[in-house]
């Protein structure tokens, strides 16, 4: 699902819920003073009792459900964002340009406290906690374990001769492999927001949605730096 429209519709979920308890509430209080509220799922409750505070956190908790797709975008993010920090900490030993350097130093903050949110997140919900320095994707099938690359990373072949370079070849690599890398956190931001049932976690939500605006206008600098660095 777009994100556009899944922001929609929890704006929708959090305008018009609150408004049809309210209008009902007013409308309560009119005929009785302590007439009782219809909460949606929980029933007859009365404002202030025992069983509100239930319906409210039964509520809250459905709210921040989560998926196997979920965890399975999570656990994938964090060697993808591994990778950028790795690519992004070269920069001032390897000669980068000034504005790249500065570019990298933001890419190297946000996603390393990215990272740590993704790990907090996993732990929290009792799910297997990559490490934050790994950068392979392990997948756990039959009762086998795979290490997979998630989509933009760069090989291991890729990543040594982006190390071996230096000053504009090390400039000129490092832009076209990230620029790469960021598409890829997109397409899995996108391969999560079409299954169904995945998403409706608040903080998934809000990073997947982070992914897509803070990455999207990464490439979009890149792309303008690119245009600047001497061929290879």
């Amino acid at each position: 699902m777009p994100v556009f429209q899944r922001n929609s519709r929890f704006l929708l979920r959090t305008i018009l819920i609150p408004a049809i308890v309210l209008g009902a509430g007013a409308c309560a209080s009119a005929a009785t003073p302590r007439a009782p509220v219809l909460a949606s799922g929980a029933g007859v409750v009365v404002p202030g009792s025992a069983a509100t505070a239930v319906a409210l956190a039964t509520a809250d908790s459905a709210a921040r459900a989560f998926a196997p797709a979920d965890v399975e975008f999570m656990q994938g993010m964090v060697p993808h964002h591994a990778q950028a920090v790795i690519m992004a900490g070269w920069a001032s030993s390897h000669g980068a340009r000034a504005d790249i350097q500065r570019l990298c130093l933001r890419i190297m903050a946000a996603q390393s406290d990215e990272i740590a949110m993704m790990r907090r997140w996993l732990r929290e919900r009792k799910q297997d906690v990559p490490d934050s320095n790994a950068t392979r994707h392990v997948m756990k099938m039959d009762g086998m374990s795979h290490e997979m690359m998630m989509p933009g990373m760069l090989t291991d072949a890729e990543l040594a001769r982006l190390d071996r370079a230096r000053g504009s070849e090390f400039d000129r690599l490092f832009l076209n492999g990230m620029i790469g890398h960021h598409r890829g956190a997109i397409d899995m931001v996108n391969t999560l927001l079409s299954n169904g049932n995945a998403g409706h976690d608040e903080t998934v939500f809000r990073f997947a949605n982070d992914v897509v605006s803070d990455q999207s206008a990464e490439i979009s600098v890149m792309l303008r730096m690119l245009e600047t660095v001497p061929p290879l």
